[in-house]
């Protein structure tokens, strides 16, 4: 990885897993609008500035990717953000470098783009499962962080997270799914594979997080143990990072439209803020 594009502490996971804030339903609801909103004012700002940015979702399965993204879009305009749930390539893709499809997935200004996984699959599942040589996933890293380096450059705010829970914890969410009939269809034979190669993961997750972890696009691993917790989390680091060094103010009303608006809906001018 180049030298000035690396981090003083790329972060790792841990095994241990702090215990929630959130005791009450009710705390938890207040703090998710507040971030929601907070979230929403940020999206008007880059909508009005012709910003854009994409946000980078990967974790253990189960682990509330999905939950979170629904969180964090909840309280949006949809017409300004798309989320792309990323599957394995179809078999046009799988001809081509592995980054084309994710090129095919770059937010257009004013508007975010969500990845529910991503390119890192390359050097996850990719890298486990024998899908790429190891020459092919150890170029990956430099790849991706000249991908990312590319998108930074031309002005794309890129954010990354990576939802952590335990092994515990995991299999009780399995279980779960598999006793409640609206959730069965969540629980795959993959998820189960990659269940068998926790270890295997935890040394590729880690690698990732170290190669890949650089100031124009940093990491932050989510304490994903606690639903209610990691959500709140989620937002507040996306909103904390997509807000850094933008103006977050509504822009000001143009002169003549107040002008406009004044004369046609009656209303002293005055009185127009």
């Amino acid at each position: 990885m180049e030298e000035h594009a690396k981090l003083s502490a790329p972060p790792q996971l841990e095994e241990t897993f702090p215990p929630s804030q959130f005791e009450q339903k009710d705390d938890y609801k207040r703090a998710l609008k507040e971030w929601q909103q907070a979230l929403f004012h940020v999206q008007q700002a880059y909508y009005h500035q012709n910003k854009r940015a994409l946000i980078i979702f990967e974790g253990w399965d189960a682990a509330g990717k999905g939950g979170a993204i629904r969180r964090v879009t909840e309280q949006l305009d949809p017409r300004g953000v798309q989320v792309y749930p990323i599957a394995k390539p179809t078999s046009e893709e799988m001809n081509k470098h592995f980054l084309y499809r994710f090129w095919m997935k770059i937010p257009s200004p004013g508007t975010f783009a969500i990845l529910d996984r991503s390119h890192y699959g390359r050097v996850l599942v990719e890298r486990i499962d024998n899908l790429a040589t190891q020459n092919e996933w150890q170029r990956a890293y430099h790849e991706i962080n000249e991908f990312e380096k590319t998108l930074s450059d031309d002005a794309v705010r890129i954010v990354k997270v990576f939802m952590h829970i335990s092994k515990e914890e995991q299999r009780r969410r399995f279980e779960e799914r598999l006793n409640n009939p609206y959730k069965r269809w969540k629980l795959t034979k993959e998820d189960l594979h990659n269940r068998a190669k926790r270890e295997e993961y935890i040394t590729a997750i880690n690698q990732m997080l170290a190669k890949t972890h650089t100031r124009f696009a940093p990491w932050k691993v989510i304490n994903g143990e606690h639903k209610w917790q990691a959500r709140v989390d989620t937002l507040k680091y996306i909103t904390s990072k997509l807000s850094e060094g933008v103006d977050i103010a509504p822009p000001p009303l143009d002169a003549s439209l107040i002008k406009m608006a004044a004369s046609q809906l009656d209303i002293d001018e005055t009185a127009i803020r």
